[in-house]
């Protein structure tokens, strides 16, 4: 068997949506799925135990962040990053352009790549295609990502026809510095910021250079979620159908069914735990800020429908209390909670694929959860 596969199991008959199976060196994930963040070869408070008793199936590391601190070497020493972080299951890293690129000031793009200072301590590193894939075979991801320019929103066309062309000429450039095929995926990005026209020149560009997966970059940077919608909508087909599909930094639920609708495979976010510290949960009745007063005296669980370790055991007016003394328990608590709900929800949307009606699905939540259609 070769050690990428995927499988497409189903689709579904009412919205087209697609069940498939991924198969990697650490294991098979279900599709769709999301990914939770673990930026700095930790999904922040969670441990490995707890993020596999939610049913985590593959978690996200970022290969800026690692090169910069402890460093790929002293990775690739400790035995790659899964022996590193203690996980055991598969691991995606993104190639870094998108945090390189988002230093703004400190960092110039030349057609060799990126010369940018540590956000750390200001010193000068140059991060190259060559070296993007240089690091990830080093951390031993079982999926890289390409390193590619993710053009800012808005962006003038003529500069997002530039970017995505490079973004075509780097991709060649991690194809061939790519020395480790059997044990780790290499995916193509697709770029052309919000103009339907570029995100077909990308589509075809990209798909053209065989890989074993691909994924659209640059959407939920700023735009309108209709305008997201509608790019997704346009790009999706471009994409081979026997190949995953992967959307870049997308992880609210919304975004999420409507993703999925759209032929999305994989997304992940920092969205869940990010706001797990800032004390808001995510639950079937739409989002409750725990540290507001309302909740100071509210003996109920979070969310009355989840199975969780958090809403078995605790009150809101308790996570509030630990939200408002700052208490690490606080962030860990809701942590556990929103990836649950996410990991939740897309275990609930392979059953409805498997059913033949996402779209029924869709209408139940959005009129539970509060959002409109």
């Amino acid at each position: 068997m070769e050690p990428f596969k995927f499988e497409l199991i189903k689709t579904c008959k009412q919205s087209g949506a697609r069940l498939g199976r991924l198969h990697t060196p650490h294991g098979i994930i279900e599709t769709p799925i999301f990914m939770p963040v673990g930026t700095q070869a930790t999904v922040k408070s969670m441990t490995p135990e707890e993020l596999k008793e939610i049913g985590s199936q593959i978690i996200l590391s970022n290969t800026y962040h690692l090169y910069m601190r402890p460093g790929h070497e002293l990775i690739k020493k400790a035995g790659g990053l899964h022996k590193f972080m203690n996980w055991d299951k598969p691991i995606l890293t993104d190639s870094g352009g998108f945090q390189v690129f988002s230093l703004g000031p400190l960092r110039k793009i030349k057609e060799e790549g990126v010369e940018f200072r540590s956000h750390i301590d200001g010193s000068k590193h140059f991060l190259s295609p060559e070296k993007a894939v240089e690091i990830q075979n080093a951390l031993g991801s079982d999926i890289m990502m390409a390193f590619d320019e993710c053009a800012p929103y808005p962006a003038d066309r003529d500069y997002v026809k530039k970017s995505l062309e490079r973004t075509t000429r780097w991709l060649k450039r991690c194809k061939d510095a790519h020395n480790n095929t059997d044990n780790q995926a290499l995916f193509g990005i697709i770029q052309g910021g919000m103009y339907k026209d570029l995100r077909t020149q990308s589509a075809k560009e990209i798909t053209d250079i065989e890989l074993p997966g691909y994924a659209i970059g640059g959407l939920s940077v700023g735009e309108s979620k209709p305008l997201m919608y509608e790019i997704l909508e346009h790009t999706t087909p471009l994409m081979p159908v026997n190949k995953p599909r992967y959307l870049m930094g997308v992880g609210s639920p919304d975004d999420l069914i409507e993703g999925v609708i759209r032929g999305v495979d994989m997304f992940d976010c920092v969205l869940p735990t990010r706001i797990a510290r800032n004390g808001t949960a995510m639950t079937s009745q739409g989002k409750v800020v725990v540290r507001n007063a309302t909740y100071a005296e509210d003996f109920t669980p979070l969310d009355p429908e989840c199975d969780c370790y958090t809403c078995k055991n605790y009150t809101k007016a308790y996570l509030r209390h630990l939200v408002k003394a700052n208490e690490i328990l606080g962030a860990r608590l809701l942590t556990i909670h929103n990836l649950n709900f996410l990991l939740s929800l897309m275990s609930q949307i392979r059953q409805a694929i498997m059913d033949d009606r996402l779209l029924d699905f869709r209408e139940e939540f959005f009129a539970k959860y509060g959002y409109e259609l």
